[in-house]
């Protein structure tokens, strides 16, 4: 290790330096170009090079304004509503103008209050995922976040890390990398420390680790060059804008957008063409159609959606569940289906090395213990594999640390998913030089000669009592010090080590909790079949014959779909299997989850509706997930499947209620401009009543949902929300008929009044609707509303019937209506609910909601990795040197 001296530079003394400029250097004369030494930066120089170059970040989540705003005011109904409003200013209608413009206003300010605190909420959630790297300061190994990152650090890589900034290699050991993400060639590159020539192109940079590339296997050290927008990766990601890829729920809300537009377009035509046809003035003829096309619109729906998703994401947040965008949180509920490792979520987590078992009998269990120490790749803390740690860290391996002295370990092999091994070229004391093996029981069994029948029933009846096994096997190494794969054959097997990793004591109830959310769970483990189908038997998870990687091989992908439905436990898959599993069960409809943490997980969690990994998982494992677990439990992704169907329970309410009262009021309103000699209710009227009673349905996140809504996923179907409102929107037009004519031949009223009493009486009954649309139970005695729900809707009612008594009811078109008009409003509202009530049970026995569609894989690209690098603050702000990061 070289040693710091105080002569070095506190700032790089090439601050131009870039990758390909110190790809064509050394390595050493990289480093004293950027003034630091293989011991890393102190503390002061990163403090000084934080402020110099800013964040290691190529993107923000931050709550900003403007956007914000925009996305409240980009409706195009609303800016021919105003134009509509802005003109009848000027020709003299202007009372109605001023209040269509106030009216509209406070609608957008609503919807922008609503949506700029679920912003605040995402931007909440961001900062608590954090993405760490392992880099060297002072000297010591320790763990930072990757946007702390500085020119001049000295970085660690390992298998699965994502690179976190351009990194010059200093010393590799079989370091292969995946820059997919920037070449978008899908082979790994093999890296070295040679020197390039100058001008060579990024993606041929050999001795160089790039930002946002992953490592595939081997290891490394470098010291970063540049970091953030400077990076090769920031500026592309630089060129791009941050949007993210559509979610299935928002995928369902555009194409409920679009149906609305359908209906919203019809009606506006023919409610137009009828009142021009009619003779009646074409500007009001003109902006009460815009009003129509308006109140059928449920403004607020983005409103209660990003409401709802905010404070689920807050109590999603309270019970150690993350999502990384709020939408996910409506994925996740629509989950019937979850593939998850074993390890940590099945098992304790906690791996306990317990004995040595030589191959032969009478063998030294000490001699295996020595081998298998030696073959150990990590001993520290910081970034070491969980069982070389466990066996470290273990009382048995104390007493052997004193016998490796003399023993020089010449070069390593690092392990892969490939191999499932690690293997090192050793010198004993003697002198003598051997390569020592230690992995997966079957693969190295497969390269030994000379296996006993005792060693292998010795090693199945391991497997049957559930304990994790690694195999040991050596021989003698003539060649260089560096081995390769095809140096691990003709091994001799020395005997196996034996690890504990018991299940968890609330794991069954866990279980049993995710099945009773009709969540069918499913293993899939690179671990031995028989150790994953004793832990799942000893769970109560099942009995079935468990499928290996070999067998699935031999399936095609419709014999893989059947068996998927049969089998629980899928063993020693590769992580191609995994991701393939997943696909497949995608194609058969419903929502897919698959929770893991390591880099074999990526490709699966990719591949999956909903990508879960645990916040200690490896770097890709976090990258590629939509949702992080502050804690690796069952019980907590049940609670996060909980609140994403009840989220979507409420959504669908409001989404149900909106379209099918709105679409009954225009329907009254298109049939009222047949009839009457005068509209039957003013542009400002019917955007006032719109506002109104999305301003109660603001309290829907807050309701409780029926235990049966949160038994089953469900998932959005276009189809079933056109037959609900094509269905109970007429009924309401049913009773705003009684309404006009009770205005018109009981009350003998003018237009003034005929307005006030249909203002009032749809105000109520689409308001007080909630109650019994938002269960299929019987309403109040066996499902109660919550209490903020409640007082919204009645006191929404309460104002609506009060204005035609008020100082402004003339300035609004409204006059006083008669005490006998409030005794049948009452008669009205009640028939009304039973109506509906019958209603809802003819419509349940005759409607079925359509099974979800085969979908393809979710598409990934570099805007989703650009998050891994982002900070709460804007990118790059720092000196006037570094250049506007992405936001």
């Amino acid at each position: 290790m070289t040693t710091r001296t105080t002569s070095a530079p506190t700032r790089p003394a090439a601050p131009d330096l870039d990758i390909a400029h110190a790809a064509a250097l050394p390595g050493a004369a990289v480093l004293a170009a950027l003034g630091v030494t293989s011991d890393g930066l102190n503390a002061r120089d990163v403090a000084e090079r934080s402020a110099r170059y800013g964040p290691n970040a190529v993107s923000s989540h931050r709550a900003r304004l403007v956007p914000v705003l925009w996305h409240q005011l980009r409706s195009p109904l609303l800016v021919l509503l105003m134009v509509a409003a802005v003109a009848s200013y000027f020709v003299g209608e202007r009372s109605d103008a001023v209040i269509i413009g106030v009216i509209v206003a406070v609608s957008v300010g609503l919807g922008f209050v609503n949506e700029y605190r679920a912003e605040k909420a995402a931007e909440a959630l961001h900062t608590q995922i954090r993405h760490e790297t392992v880099v060297r300061r002072d000297g010591h190994a320790v763990r930072v976040d990757v946007t702390a990152l500085v020119p001049g650090d000295v970085v660690e890589l390992k298998l699965g890390d994502v690179v976190p900034a351009d990194v010059r290699l200093l010393s590799v050991t079989g370091l292969e990398c995946d820059e997919s993400v920037l070449t978008g060639e899908s082979l790994p590159l093999d890296k070295s420390t040679a020197v390039v020539g100058a001008g060579t192109a990024l993606a041929e940079l050999s001795g160089c680790a790039l930002m946002g590339t992953v490592v595939h296997a081997g290891s490394a050290t470098g010291v970063v060059v540049s970091t953030g927008a400077r990076t090769g990766f920031g500026a592309i990601a630089a060129g791009l804008g941050t949007h993210q890829l559509d979610t299935e729920f928002q995928v369902g809300l555009r194409k409920f957008s679009m149906l609305l537009v359908y209906v919203a377009g019809a009606l506006t035509t023919s409610i137009f063409a009828i009142n021009v046809v009619l003779h009646k003035p074409i500007l009001d003829a003109l902006l009460f159609s815009l009003a129509i096309a308006v109140g059928i619109t449920p403004q607020l729906l983005p409103a209660v959606v990003s409401t709802s998703l905010a404070a689920g994401s807050r109590r999603m947040s309270r019970r150690k569940v993350l999502v990384k965008r709020l939408v996910c949180i409506e994925d996740l509920g629509n989950v019937d289906v979850l593939f998850t490792d074993k390890t940590g979520t099945l098992t304790l987590g906690r791996i306990d090395y317990m004995r040595a078992v030589p191959a032969a009998a009478g063998g030294d269990p000490g001699e295996v213990l020595r081998w298998g120490l030696l073959c150990t790749e990590n001993t520290t803390t910081v970034g070491g594999n969980p069982l070389d740690q466990a066996l470290w860290a273990s009382p048995g391996s104390v007493a052997q640390r004193a016998t490796l002295t003399g023993y020089t370990t010449m070069g390593v092999l690092p392990f892969d998913h490939e191999r499932r091994m690690v293997s090192v070229v050793v010198r004993d004391p003697a002198g003598h030089t051997v390569l020592v093996t230690k992995g997966a029981p079957e693969t190295v069994l497969d390269r030994c000669t000379g296996v006993s029948p005792d060693a292998r029933q010795a090693l199945e009846a391991e497997f049957a009592a559930g304990n994790r096994v690694v195999a040991v096997a050596m021989r003698p190494f003539t060649g260089g010090q560096q081995p390769a794969p095809a140096d691990e054959q003709g091994l001799v097997l020395l005997g196996f080590l034996v690890f504990l990793d018991p299940p968890k004591h609330d794991a069954a109830r866990s279980l049993r909790r995710l099945a009773d959310l009709g969540v069918a769970v499913k293993v899939v483990t690179g671990d031995n079949s028989a150790v994953a189908a004793k832990v799942c038997h000893d769970l109560g998870l099942g009995d079935g014959a468990a499928l290996t990687g070999a067998d699935l091989d031999g399936l095609d992908d419709t014999r893989l779909a059947d068996a998927i439905t049969r089998t629980t436990v899928f063993a020693r898959v590769s992580p191609e299997h995994k991701a393939r599993i997943v696909r497949v069960q995608r194609l058969s409809g419903g929502g897919v989850a698959f929770l893991g943490d390591g880099v074999n997980d990526a490709l699966a969690l990719h591949a999956a509706d909903v990508g879960i990994s645990v916040d200690s998982a490896t770097d890709v494992a976090k990258d590629a997930a939509d949702v992080i677990l502050l804690e690796k439990d069952l019980d907590v992704l049940a609670d996060g499947v909980t609140e994403g169907r009840r989220i979507f329970a409420n959504t669908i309410k409001y989404v149900l209620m909106g379209t099918s009262s709105n679409f009954g009021n225009m329907f009254s309103a298109a049939g009222a401009s047949l009839f009457l000699t005068f509209l039957p209710m003013l542009p400002s009227q019917i955007l006032l009543n719109n506002l109104l009673y999305d301003t109660s349905q603001l309290a829907i996140p807050t309701d409780s949902v029926d235990e049966e809504q949160l038994r089953r996923p469900s998932h959005w179907d276009i189809k079933f929300i056109r037959r609900f409102m094509v269905f109970f929107g007429p009924l309401s037009s049913v009773f705003d008929f009684v309404t006009f004519g009770v205005m018109l031949w009981v009350f003998h009223s003018g237009p003034d009044q005929f307005r006030s009493g249909w203002f009032v009486e749809s105000l109520a009954t689409q308001t007080l609707v909630i109650f019994a649309i938002r269960t299929r139970r019987i309403p109040f005695f066996r499902s109660h509303p919550s209490l903020p729900l409640t007082l919204g809707a009645l006191g929404v009612v309460t104002v609506g019937a009060l204005l035609p008594a008020t100082p402004f009811a003339s300035a609004l078109g409204f006059s006083p209506l008669p005490g006998g008009f409030f005794a049948a409003l009452a008669g009205m509202v009640l028939g009304y609910l039973v109506l509906i009530e019958a209603g809802k049970r003819v419509f349940y026995r005759l409607v079925r909601t359509t099974t979800a569609t085969p979908r393809p894989a979710p598409r990934r690209h570099l805007r989703r990795r650009a998050a891994y690098f982002s900070t709460a603050e804007p990118a790059g702000h720092a000196g006037t040197r570094s250049p506007q990061g992405l936001r």
